[in-house]
């Protein structure tokens, strides 16, 4: 009990001190440059390109799915079931059994 009251007593004080102790205590006031152009209105910049001078290829119309897509082969839930079962049934069992 003592060392948790002298553990609190210096924490407290340490925190005290570290109120009353800065270089300055006066307030400061913060002055913010005003910037008056950066709403005006200004001529917009040159068009740059952000390919890197690569060429574009673009054609119109659209691929039906069936032509670019791979079909998906999914098993059926039913099926998994029965093969996670039948790896449980098969998997390896332990040799010995320990209860206390």
């Amino acid at each position: 009990m003592k060392t948790a009251l002298l553990a609190t007593l210096v924490l407290c004080a340490s925190a005290a001190f570290g109120q009353t102790a800065t270089v300055n205590a006066q307030p400061q006031a913060y002055a913010f440059d005003s910037h008056p152009g950066h709403a005006a209105r200004t001529p917009l910049a040159q068009e740059q390109s952000i390919n890197g001078g690569e060429t574009l290829v673009a054609a119109k119309g659209e691929r039906p799915l069936w032509e670019v897509a791979t079909p998906v082969q999914e098993v059926p839930l039913g099926d998994l079931a029965r093969m996670l079962r039948q790896d449980h049934v098969t998997a390896k069992k332990a040799s010995k059994c320990w209860q206390n």
